[in-house]
């Protein structure tokens, strides 16, 4: 299985009440990071069996945004399993909930993603230590119950590979 681990993208500054801030939106930013990572996404040709986001506000528009770049028909699922506060342990549930599928996009937060990223890619133990920012976006494969990272997008060079990409599809104009 393949799981792609997406941070969601900008949401501006924290806000201290834990109900408001479930109520975050994404700002101007977070939007067109959003649409940029589902671009890529489509560039690059991900197949997503699933989406399955944080039910915090900030992470549904993340995972529609993508979604509508990439063209994904079914449903976003939400899962608490995504929340901040969320445990690895509930984490290792939901993986195994949709170990059945070829490839899902997870979108969460931190410190929860992190931590979670770093002991698929070592052990609960002795986790790799990643931080993914927002709008950072990993790919990683499972192979018999272990994690190997193929690649960890930043978000800056994110947006850099999708203008690439986008340019590449991009017809070419005839010279005169």
């Amino acid at each position: 299985m393949t799981v792609y681990f997406l941070r969601h993208a900008s949401a501006g500054e924290r806000v201290e009440n834990p109900a408001k801030d479930a109520k975050r939106a994404l700002d101007a930013v977070g939007m067109e990071q959003a649409v940029r990572m589902g671009a890529a996404l489509a560039a690059w040709g991900a197949q997503l069996d699933a989406i399955v986001s944080s039910p915090l506000k900030r992470c549904t528009q993340t995972a529609a945004l993508v979604a509508n770049e990439i063209g994904h028909q079914r449903k976003i699922e939400t899962s608490a399993a995504l929340r901040p506060e969320a445990t690895f342990a509930e984490f290792q549930q939901l993986l195994r909930a949709y170990a059945g599928r070829e490839a899902i996009l997870v979108v969460g937060h931190n410190p929860m993603l992190s931590e979670s990223l770093g002991k698929v890619l070592g052990d609960a133990a002795r986790p790799a230590r990643i931080q993914l920012r927002r709008g950072a976006l990993a790919k990683v494969d499972f192979k018999r119950g272990a994690g190997y990272l193929h690649w960890l997008l930043p978000p800056k060079l994110l947006l850099k590979s999708w203008a690439e990409a986008r340019a590449r599809r991009a017809p070419a104009r005839p010279r005169r």
